[in-house]
């Protein structure tokens, strides 16, 4: 543990803070995506297969369980809520993400590390995470104006992956035998999908103005 990866954990964490606190507090999912949602949790169930099987650490295993369940609950506030699912914008939200499902699922039967049942799940978890965010940026641009907690939850996902690559590129250097290709080039396309947005949200911030991304 180094502090990059720490600091990309508590980041990833405050994101799905914000945005349970958003939707509890508010009774409101407006602004975010029910299909990156989903994609979410699928990348976590699918990443941590091994939670029952393999321990690595308390720390390890309480953040696997927090994260499973944290994307899991947020699917079924926005499905199932009386209060919250009246509020999802459904026209909105009609990103084909099935298609980042099969396009990640193939990838990973093709690129993975070891041909095994959970090494090829956990790329495919890797994969599918790099792209997950889209359909909820494709919302956002649709849709204009971005609430703050919205706009706050997608740049501590953002801040994220920005940290968990800073932290692959400082254990490179001090680590002997540190190389993963398949995370690297991953981390790298997700930070990139973000760019765009964290350009518009130092200018709003620079300018004392409401978040909007162009359509």
């Amino acid at each position: 543990m180094n502090i990059f990866r720490f600091a990309g954990d508590m980041t990833h964490l405050f994101s799905v803070i914000v945005l349970l606190l958003k939707i509890y507090a508010t009774k409101s999912c407006s602004g975010v995506s029910l299909k990156t949602q989903e994609l979410y949790a699928l990348v976590f169930v699918t990443r941590y297969l091994d939670l029952f099987t393999d321990f690595i650490s308390v720390y390890n295993t309480f953040m696997k369980i927090v994260f499973i369940l944290s994307s899991l609950s947020i699917v079924w506030y926005m499905r199932k809520h009386p209060l919250v699912r009246r509020t999802y914008d459904k026209e909105l939200d009609t990103f084909r993400h099935y298609i980042l499902v099969v396009v990640s699922f193939v990838l990973a039967l093709l690129f993975h590390d070891r041909l095994t049942t959970k090494e090829v799940f956990w790329a495919f978890s890797i994969y599918l995470e790099a792209v997950a965010i889209l359909p909820q940026l494709v919302l956002l641009q649709r849709s204009g104006n971005v609430d703050n907690l919205t706009g706050q939850y997608c740049l501590f996902l953002g801040a994220y992956r920005a940290f968990y690559v800073i932290n692959w590129i400082y254990r490179y250097f001090t680590e002997d035998h540190y190389f993963r290709l398949i995370p690297w080039i991953a981390g790298l396309v997700q930070t990139a999908l973000y760019a765009d947005f964290f350009y518009y949200y130092f200018l709003s911030w620079k300018n004392n103005a409401k978040l909007q991304l162009p359509a």
